[in-house]
C-alpha cells in the first residue's frame, strides 16, 4: 500500500547523531556532503527533534538542508516533546520556534514524541493531540503521528482513543523483536491491527548491531563466502526492519559519510531479505539470547495470581538487565524508569524478600538475589 506518495523511498536520514567537531559543534560541511549524497540517491525523508544534540540538530538542518534546497526537495519531520511544554498554551509558541529553527513554514510530519503511559496523560490534559490536528488544518503540518516507547497494550489504548493518528514511529530491530522490555513485534502488530503505517527508529539499536560477538559475526560472514558483493552488518539489521508490509520508513542516525555510503549501498536499490538471510538473522538473535546472564524464560508464573505483593514485573526487569549488559543501551534505563517501574509496578528495590516468586519459578532462579542485581544496575545512581 502506498501510504504516503510524497515519500520517495523507504529510508530516512535521522538527525540525532550528526557528525560533530572537536568543539562540540555540528560538522556542517560533512553534513552538506551527506545530505547531497542522500538526496541525489533519490531519498527525501529527514527526521529531527528539538532536543537532539542539545538543540543543535534543528539549527544544523536549517544550515545544511533547508537553506540550500527548495522546499519540495525534501520531507521534514519534527516532534512535540513533553519537556518543552507545561500547559496547552505553551504548545503553539514552541511549535513556531521549531519552524523558525529549521527554517521552514510547515512540517511534513509532526510526531507527538516518545509516547508512553505516563506522559500520555500530560499530552491529553494539555490537548496536545487536538492542537496538532488544528495545526494540520491550518496547513502547518501535513501529517500527524506519534513516536512510541512502551508496552503494546499502551499503544493499543492510545490508538483506540486517537484513531485520527496517521503514522506511528516505533523501536524495531531483530534484537528487540521478541524482547519482553521493548516488545517490538507486539507493538508492530498493534499498528497493523489499527491499520497504521510504521516508521522505524533504532534499526541497528544505536549502532550495537554493528559490532557483533564473534560467534554472531561468523554467521553473517558465512553468508558471503560465495557472494561478489560484501554486505555490512547494518544491511541485515536495516533490511530486517524495512521488510514487513506496514513499514513505510526506516530511519538511520548516520554520523559520518562512511555510514551514509554504506546504508545507501543497500537501500538505494532495495531488496527484501532472502530466506537464507532471515535464517541467519534468527541464528544471530539466538546468540544474543544465549548470552543472557539471567536464564529467565518469561513464563510469568512469578507475577501471576498475586505471587508478587509489590507488583514487580520480574521477567521484564530481568530482560531489561540482560539487554543492558548485552548492549549497554540508554533504552534499558529509559524503559526501567518510565515503563517497567511506573503505573503501580514496583521497582527491584521494593522487593519484600517474601519468596513467593521463587516457589513457583520453573527455572528455580534465586529471584530475590537477582532483583538486588537489577536494583544495583538501574537504581544505584539515585540519591
Amino acid at each position: 500500500m502506498n501510504w504516503f506518495p510524497e515519500i520517495k523511498k523507504n529510508f530516512g536520514f535521522g538527525c540525532m547523531r550528526l557528525p560533530m567537531l572537536e568543539n562540540e559543534q555540528v560538522d556542517l560541511e560533512q553534513c552538506k556532503e551527506m545530505i547531497d549524497l542522500f538526496l541525489a540517491a533519490g531519498f527525501n525523508y529527514v527526521d529531527t527533534a528539538h532536543g537532539y544534540i542539545d538543540g543543535k540538530s534543528e539549527l544544523a538542518i536549517r544550515d545544511f538542508l533547508t537553506k540550500r534546497y527548495p522546499r519540495e526537495a525534501y520531507l521534514l519531520t519534527d516532534k512535540l516533546t513533553d519537556s518543552y511544554f507545561k500547559r496547552e498554551e505553551d504548545i503553539r509558541p514552541f511549535f513556531q520556534s521549531q519552524l523558525e529553527a529549521c527554517g521552514v513554514d510547515y512540517f511534513d510530519f509532526y510526531l507527538l514524541h516518545a509516547q508512553n503511559a505516563q506522559n500520555y496523560k500530560k499530552f491529553r490534559k494539555c490537548h496536545a493531540y487536538e492542537t496538532c490536528f488544528d495545526l494540520k488544518r491550518e496547513g502547518k503540518i501535513r501529517h500527524v503521528g506519534l513516536s512510541f516507547h512502551d508496552k503494546a497494550e499502551v499503544l493499543d489504548r492510545i490508538l483506540e482513543e486517537n484513531p485520527q493518528i496517521e503514522v506511528v514511529q516505533i523501536q524495531y530491530n531483530y534484537a528487540d523483536y521478541m524482547d519482553a522490555t521493548v516488545e517490538s513485534k507486539k507493538v508492530y502488530e498493534v499498528c497493523v491491527r489499527h491499520q497504521k503505517p510504521v516508521i522505524v527508529m533504532e534499526p541497528v539499536k544505536g549502532g550495537r548491531l554493528i559490532q557483533l560477538p564473534e560467534k554472531a559475526q561468523k554467521i553473517f560472514d558465512a553468508l558471503q563466502k560465495d557472494s561478489e558483493k560484501h554486505l555490512s552488518n547494518a544491511s541485515y539489521a536495516i533490511r530486517f526492519a524495512a521488510d514487513p508490509d506496514n513499514m513505510v520508513m526506516v530511519l538511520s542516525g548516520m554520523s559520518n559519510m562512511e555510514q551514509m555510503r554504506d546504508n545507501l549501498s543497500f537501500m538505494t536499490d532495495y531488496r527484501h531479505l532472502t530466506e537464507e538471510e532471515k535464517k541467519a538473522i534468527e541464528e544471530v538473535r539466538r546468540v544474543f539470547l544465549d548470552q543472557n546472564l539471567i536464564p529467565c524464560t518469561s513464563c510469568h508464573y512469578c507475577v501471576e495470581e498475586n505471587h508478587c505483593p509489590k507488583n514487580i514485573l520480574i521477567p521484564d526487569l530481568f530482560s531489561c538487565l540482560n539487554g543492558k549488559r548485552q548492549f549497554d543501551s540508554w533504552n534499558q534505563d529509559f524503559y526501567y524508569r518510565t515503563v517497567l517501574t511506573a503505573n503501580g509496578h514496583g521497582s527491584a528495590s521494593s522487593c519484600m524478600k517474601c519468596g513467593q516468586c521463587e516457589k513457583v519459578c520453573p527455572q528455580h532462579l534465586p529471584i530475590r538475589d537477582l532483583l538486588v542485581d537489577v536494583a544495583k544496575e538501574f537504581e544505584s545512581h539515585k540519591a
